[in-house]
């Protein structure tokens, strides 16, 4: 989603300052080390001593798509779990240990991956070191804290589900990917909840933590030599190869309209169509196109029709989204009710336009310009996102030396090579949702 838009030009000021300073190509000159210890752990460092801190981030192949049917929610709740006792050191005394180093430990899943990480200072590295080691390998599950756990995702779905914009977007996913698992509820539903008992953490434990499927970059006060040490004590006896459930991949039915009925002031209006993998050699056309129409917000041309013209909403945005088995391009907007007709016909008009004529030649330079400055402010503004940035290259296949080749790649997109992508893309039926009262304008 796009930022409010006082934020934005703060960002945009925010980019333009740090391209002046140069932020950009020192970014590119980041040096970053592949590490492989004994146990053939591989890692991505990134050594920085300017502050005693060490941030780790690590992700294992296989997320909520995992959770066996009936069982949906078992990911994210075992995400909760890590730091409530590992060992033998039950829910309490693991966080006492976990605040005496005074690290930071967290966990999450999205739809492909599970996820977790890690900020300390250097100089508590053993205790915070092997405080991760056991959540990684030996968390207990215990009753108490799963339900507890259990409670706390369970109230927030209940207050959630009253919220039209959340039960739409279940409906939305449903309809995209119907009997697919990104269609299914990430967190669960108060049942399918229920129906998750300690062995089943355990099992689902013991088929997504392995070595194979394993990414992880760090960054911060350590040498490549400690780190091998580390990564042998954190990972190195984990299983080889992961137990995975296969997950197909599915493209987004499109051609479809969804009028979701509830009694708001407001109108929300989504639509769909097709994305584009992060390996097609597309991507970054298509990335480009994404920005120009409604990716830039102020600059887009979607916000220049919808907003800025006519004051039909107060925000409108497209983006694209490439995950391990589907790809979108989305387009999301809110409106007045009495004007959610005219609205999309506008939006219609605007997607027909590029789809017809492209973009032109100065609006792919701005383009360009910003996406290639914005990337050290989304991705390298601390040594938390660096290890995430790190983690997510690994994950995409994008090579060790990508941040210096990234501005290159972009700045090689053609004119011609956008329009191709945008009459590829923009020119088929989308999906289409709207959200608000039954009589609509």
């Amino acid at each position: 989603m796009n930022a409010h838009p006082t934020l934005f030009f703060v960002r945009v000021a925010l980019v333009a300052l740090l391209l002046l300073c140069g932020v950009s190509a020192a970014s590119a000159e980041m040096k970053i080390q592949e590490v492989v210890s004994p146990k053939g752990v591989r890692a991505w460092l990134v050594e920085d001593y300017t502050v005693p801190v060490i941030a780790m981030r690590f992700a294992f192949e296989g997320g909520s798509t995992q959770d066996p049917p009936g069982k949906e929610g078992l990911a994210n709740l075992m995400t909760t779990l890590f730091d409530e006792g590992a060992g033998s050191l039950d829910s309490d005394a693991f966080q006492i240990k976990l605040d005496d180093a005074g690290a930071e430990m967290g966990f999450d899943a999205d739809r492909d991956r599970f996820e977790g990480g890690m900020r300390f200072l250097a100089d508590q590295r053993e205790e915070a070191f092997g405080l991760l080691a056991l959540a990684v390998n030996e968390p207990r599950f215990d009753q108490k804290p799963v339900d507890r756990m259990r409670a706390q995702i369970v109230s927030g779905i209940v207050a959630r589900s009253r919220d039209p914009e959340y039960a739409a977007g279940l409906k939305w996913r449903e309809a995209l990917y119907p009997g697919h698992p990104y269609s299914r509820a990430a967190q669960g539903t108060p049942e399918t909840l229920k129906s998750i008992t300690p062995d089943d953490l355990r099992a689902a434990h013991k088929a997504i933590f392995a070595r194979e499927k394993l990414f992880i970059g760090v960054v911060g006060a350590i040498d490549a030599e400690t780190l091998k040490v580390e990564l042998d004590r954190v990972f190195g006896n984990l299983p080889a190869k992961p137990a995975l459930v296969p997950v197909p991949d599915v493209a987004p039915k499109l051609g479809q309209t969804l009028s979701v009925a509830y009694d708001l002031p407001q109108t929300t209006i989504e639509m769909a169509f097709p994305g584009v993998a992060r390996s097609d050699p597309d991507f970054f056309a298509a990335f480009l196109m994404n920005h120009i129409l409604g990716g830039g917000t102020f600059t887009s041309r979607l916000f220049e029709e919808v907003r800025e013209k006519r004051g039909l909403a107060y925000s409108v945005d497209s983006s694209l989204s490439s995950a391990d088995h589907a790809n979108l391009l989305s387009i999301s907007t809110a409106t007045r009710s009495d004007r959610a007709a005219e609205t999309l016909a506008i939006i219609r008009q605007v997607i027909g336009e590029v789809a017809e004529n492209g973009v032109t030649e100065e609006e792919l330079a701005a383009a360009k310009k910003y996406v290639v400055g914005a990337y050290a402010i989304n991705n390298l503004d601390s040594s938390g996102a660096i290890a995430r940035t790190l983690v997510e290259l690994q994950a995409e296949s994008l090579g060790i030396d990508y941040m210096q080749r990234r501005a290159a790649l972009i700045d090689a997109v053609t004119r011609e090579q956008v329009n191709a992508i945008a009459r590829r893309l923009l020119k088929v039926d989308p999906a289409i949702m709207t959200v608000g009262p039954e009589k609509q304008g």
